[in-house]
């Protein structure tokens, strides 16, 4: 019954061209609402459609090492709009080599007048050795409001691991790693995306969205959220929040630093912005530019030794043009300079790094190269003598290392090379 209520809706406003019905239009908000508080699903692959081989483009989410040492890796298919869907896989040997893929998250539904995408989440191993996955579902490539889902796997080195039925947070998406404070506090990144973003990556024929007066309570409150939890992940509270200047999806992180306060840095179209908190979350210093970089993710975690490790596009202190030049620095005075220059890839379209520290002192770091053309997922080993080194030093160290790379892809690296170089000489002409 609600499928038909709104399916009527949707041809209602398909026709109308000025002021259709407030009636209407709040039956389309309700019915949309119910079919995105659906829980997900995480179903295991048995469709060769979610196989590498028919695959045709590959984003990167997360990536995170269980307790017996499986790297999992969640990437997204589909593409960077309302057609994403999350998309499992793991290696048991250190990242030499990786499964096809085992689980998928496709909340998809013909039945639907709208599409209903998974697009933003992460990977994390908390302290007790489980392993969450972190999702978000929207109706449309965003609906205004999204909302932020969490699956737990209590056997994530299991030969068959299952996973929990979705729980829901609350609003918004979490691109990026709980953060464990001193005080035994998870901290979550929740970003609540700006209104502007519901009238991007239209669907064919759109001139609008037309979820677009949705939401509209949530208003005052978007931005970047700290959602915290007292109790080993059991409820979150949403403690405060930052409103940045040009937000770009927020993308931000949290650190603990020396002297009590708490760190977020954020993803903005001016570049790198801070904020501090001087009372465990609850309200924020105003926003100011930290660094200048490209409009891209950029990764900032403690690392075991008490040194911040950083992984962005250039050197700190420059903001490149395109998403390239990836590099990792170390920081042992709290963020106020950085040591070391360790190029991870050099090449164009790389972005979106991710990562976490083994238990034998290497760093991990994900992150994806042309993603729409090539979509392809690279992994990067390195240990802190590496960073400070400049080049790879260490024995078990590597640069570069493919972990995933999808069978339908829609153009080769020496298309793209092609391509790149007309263009730079048509800018040059």
């Amino acid at each position: 019954m609600k499928r038909i209520i709104l399916i009527v809706c949707v041809i209602l406003l398909q026709h109308a061209t000025f002021g259709y019905s407030q009636t209407n239009q709040e039956s389309l908000f309700k019915a949309c609402d119910s079919f995105a508080m659906e829980p997900p699903i995480i179903k295991k692959v048995t469709d060769k459609k979610y196989t590498r081989k028919i695959l045709d483009y590959g984003m990167t989410i997360g990536i995170e090492r269980t307790p017996k040492g499986r790297i999992w890796n969640c990437w997204v298919g589909g593409g960077d709009n309302a057609d994403a869907f999350f998309l499992l896989a793991w290696s048991d040997n250190d990242g030499k080599k990786w499964s096809d893929t085992k689980f998928v998250i496709d909340p998809h539904n013909n039945t639907l007048p709208f599409k209903r995408r998974t697009i933003v989440g992460q990977l994390w191993t908390d302290p007790l050795g489980r392993l969450w996955l972190f999702m978000d579902q929207a109706m449309t490539y965003f609906d205004g409001r999204a909302g932020n889902w969490y699956s737990i796997c209590e056997n994530p080195d299991a030969e068959d691991p299952v996973w929990s039925t979705p729980q829901y947070i609350g609003f918004g998406c979490s691109l990026n790693k709980p953060t464990v404070m001193s005080t035994g506090e998870w901290v979550l990144p929740v970003s609540l995306w700006p209104r502007s973003r519901m009238d991007i990556l239209l669907e064919r024929g759109w001139t609008a969205n037309p979820l677009r007066e949705a939401h509209r309570e949530l208003d005052s409150v978007r931005g970047a959220h700290a959602f915290v939890s007292t109790d080993q992940g059991k409820t979150w509270e949403d403690r405060g929040f930052v409103q940045y200047p040009s937000p770009s999806f927020d993308e931000h992180q949290f650190i603990e630093l020396q002297d009590g306060r708490w760190w977020m840095t954020a993803r903005t179209g001016l570049g790198i912005y801070q904020s501090f908190s001087s009372d465990k979350g609850y309200s924020w210093s105003a926003p100011e530019l930290y660094s200048k970089h490209v409009n891209s993710r950029h990764f900032i975690r403690r690392l075991d030794s008490g040194a911040l490790l950083l992984v962005r596009h250039g050197m700190p202190d420059k903001k490149l043009k395109k998403r390239s030049h990836l590099r990792a620095f170390l920081s042992f005075d709290e963020g106020k300079t950085w040591h070391g220059n360790l190029l991870l890839d050099d090449r164009t379209g790389v972005s979106y790094p991710t990562g976490f520290q083994g238990p034998d002192g290497y760093i991990y770091i994900s992150y994806d190269h042309q993603r729409t053309q090539l979509g392809e997922i690279y992994m990067a080993k390195f240990s802190e003598d590496d960073v400070l080194n400049e080049k790879i030093v260490s024995s078990k160290g590597y640069l570069k290392h493919l972990i995933f790379k999808p069978g339908r892809v829609k153009y080769s690296q020496a298309n793209i090379e092609a391509r790149q170089k007309e263009k730079d000489k048509r800018k040059n002409k």
